[in-house]
């Protein structure tokens, strides 16, 4: 690789969030995970094939994380994105009403995509333009105060499961008695067979909002060595803390519990910095 051709990672789209996003797409549309069969008698197909398939209740797979890292590239994109337009002087009034459209529009397709109403508000896309708009709307506040409403988010929705006190549905972490089922018969009229919840786009913001600060930090002027250092760092912490919380918080990915949020996050953080060590790799190959 010539001078003249060398990779600008701080303004140019960053290679790595291309791969990462790439990885996360093939997985999340491909249908790879059914090339496996858990009841196989083969211990390494059996063992994928778990792997390849939601955690029907507590519990987490590799599967899991398809959404959250999807959720979180989106935010990655974001700063890259919106510099350029900011850098090529459209207003920010101008981009609000384009993300305001876009995240309508994410929103129509979830529903177009959902097989019936009770899961409409369940699609990652209908999920995502809450995310997404949410995001956008704290991309230009200090990293302090996004990381504050995003721990913020993750808290309230714990407290709103544990305090609901409806009958019924009082109980946080049972399956279609929790406050999550209760607000998707009061919006839908009736509970996702697959036991998905509406209000999973509260706590699962962290996730986008997050992935907006990933994505400063690569855009920052900082090494490649010390981007990789603080994205693992942020992202083993994440790691630790989620699975800590998950011995007195369950880990439930279909209600996006706060021990899933941050243990997904923390694996978002680590994938990142995985892609981003792999063009550094590809880079270090080319110029020798």
């Amino acid at each position: 690789m010539t001078n003249g051709a060398r990779l600008d990672f701080d303004r140019d789209r960053i290679l790595s969030v291309d791969f990462f996003r790439g990885f996360t797409m093939f997985l999340l549309v491909s249908g790879f995970g059914q090339l496996f069969d858990a009841a196989s008698d083969n211990p390494f197909v059996s063992l994928m094939g778990r792997q390849m398939d939601h955690a029907n209740w507590e519990g987490l797979t590799f599967w899991d994380l398809i959404q959250p890292f999807f959720m979180f590239i989106v935010g990655v994109a974001m700063p890259f994105s919106f510099t350029k337009k900011w850098d090529r002087g459209e207003s920010w009034k101008k981009i609000f009403f384009g993300v305001l459209k876009r995240s309508l529009l994410l929103l129509f397709l979830g529903w177009l995509l959902s097989s019936e109403i009770k899961s409409s508000f369940t699609n990652v896309l209908a999920q995502l333009s809450f995310t997404y708009f949410i995001s956008f709307l704290l991309m230009r506040k200090a990293i302090k105060w996004q990381i504050a409403i995003s721990v913020s988010l993750i808290i309230l929705s714990d407290l709103i499961y544990r305090l609901w006190p409806v009958p019924g549905f009082n109980q946080p972490f049972t399956a279609d008695h929790n406050f999550g089922s209760w607000f998707d018969i009061f919006l839908t009229g009736g509970l996702s067979e697959d036991r998905w919840v509406a209000f999973n786009a509260i706590p699962t913001t962290a996730h986008t909002i997050w992935g907006v600060i990933a994505g400063m930090i690569l855009m920052k002027d900082y090494t490649p060595q010390k981007k990789v250092g603080i994205l693992l760092t942020i992202g083993i912490a994440g790691i630790i803390a989620g699975y800590t919380l998950g011995m007195y918080i369950p880990v439930i990915k279909r209600i996006c519990t706060s021990s899933f949020i941050i243990l997904s996050g923390g694996y978002a953080f680590v994938g990142l910095a995985v892609s981003y060590l792999l063009l550094q790799f590809r880079v270090m190959f080319f110029l020798l």
